[in-house]
């Protein structure tokens, strides 16, 4: 088969039906001849993923006339993840059944994450798997590694399940079709329960609105506080970030964003869910590019957002605060004056550990208290699902 045939088989096969990988200690059948097919073809069935008794993950592909074929993810920490000068992604063996594998050198920390394959210089899914990840742009596979650690991200068949919806709706603003997901707490498609509030969570640049759930299983974690008594029920709504590129409209501080948010969306769930529509029960966080959207949309907004929570951002540029404090001034001192939660976490080695002196330096001229967690580690998905486990349980008291 040509290396483009080959390519396009492998983008084919990741809408197939396949078999995940199993648990250390788990029988398996014997591993069948690896054998290409086409889109129109069953793909074969194989663990693509081992997770080892001493936590290091092995990783497996059937691509039997690729030349080179690599692991790659930005969020498992034994891979490269190809910036720095570092080369991307680990290498990977080929054998004589045409199976390429490699194990990470490093045990792998209990939580989910990403990865994908780069196959003769195509990125392509793991065609073995049903979970994805959608980023801005493109999809890729997802593997959760099991452990104590990572017990409020996971999913407990003894512990009562929401519901993930994806919501289309039509923004004037705009002028288009947008999409939000939407996770409703257990008991609430029965009809069960008051009028609840609401949280809107905004995924990173390099995201989109499937991430907060995909990876960031705010569903699992919402599920597995309230069960536990920590948090309140609670609807959560994961807007899309982005919006078409245009001349003046920026990525970290999209007003189109905000405009859609504020006049579309919020109108929109109070509209059709059973919401509280008051501040006091409407709550906005943010990761990233979420959390400069969050400073740029919720913050100012009291009237509109009780509770605030930025994840691994602050305000952005060398001297920020005349400008930020111009266009939203006013917004500001009735923040100061609300003194509701305003909650800001950042990693120790997160690279925009350096905005936290402005940021904090505008809560202090506004007088708004705030609440500054600082964990270890930097810009991951580990750290943002850590803030939400926090985060969730003080809103709504």
């Amino acid at each position: 088969m040509s290396t483009n045939l080959l390519r396009t088989a492998l983008l084919g096969a990741v809408t197939g039906v396949i078999a995940v990988g199993m648990a250390p200690g788990v029988a398996r059948a014997a591993v069948p001849a690896c054998v290409e097919t086409t889109p129109l073809q069953r793909p074969i069935e194989y663990d693509s993923t081992d997770i080892l008794p001493d936590g290091r993950v092995t990783f497996r592909l059937c691509a039997p006339q690729a030349t080179a074929a690599k692991l790659v993810s930005s969020e498992i920490e034994a891979v490269p993840a190809g910036y720095d000068g570092k080369p991307e992604g680990l290498p990977m063996a080929k054998d004589e059944l045409g199976y390429w594998s490699v194990t990470t050198p490093t045990p792998v920390a209990p939580g989910p994450y990403r990865y994908g394959f780069k196959v003769d210089g195509i990125r392509v899914a793991d065609p073995q798997v049903t979970h994805y990840s959608q980023f801005f742009r493109g999809v890729i596979s997802t593997i959760d590694i099991p452990g104590t650690s990572a017990a409020f991200e996971s999913f407990h068949a003894d512990v009562p399940h929401g519901l993930v919806s994806t919501l289309d709706y039509w923004s004037k603003s705009l002028g288009m079709q947008r999409r939000a997901h939407i996770y409703t707490p257990p008991g609430y498609e029965a009809g069960k329960g008051a009028h609840l509030p609401v949280l809107y969570l905004v995924h990173g640049a390099g995201d989109s609105d499937d991430s907060w759930t995909s990876i960031g299983h705010a569903q699992y974690i919402l599920d597995n506080l309230i069960a536990a008594g920590k948090a309140k029920p609670m609807i959560i709504v994961m807007p899309f970030g982005h919006t078409p590129a245009r001349e003046g409209v920026e990525r970290m501080n999209n007003t189109d964003f905000g405009a859609d948010l504020l006049g579309d969306l919020v109108p929109y769930v109070d509209a059709h869910f059973r919401t509280a529509p008051k501040p006091a029960k409407r709550a906005m966080a943010g990761l990233s590019m979420g959390g400069a959207h969050t400073l740029q949309f919720g913050l100012p907004h009291p009237e509109v957002f009780g509770a605030i929570g930025v994840f691994s951002v602050g305000l952005l540029g060398d001297d920020p605060l005349p400008a930020y404090g111009a266009a939203h001034g006013d917004g500001l001192k009735k923040r100061g004056e609300a003194h509701g939660l305003v909650y800001y976490a950042i990693g120790k080695a997160d690279p925009f550990r350096k905005l936290v002196e402005p940021t904090e330096k505008m809560f202090d001229q506004y007088g708004i208290k705030y609440e500054f967690h600082e964990s270890e580690g930097g810009h991951t998905w580990q750290n943002w699902r850590d803030y939400l486990v926090l985060f969730a349980p003080k809103l709504f008291q």
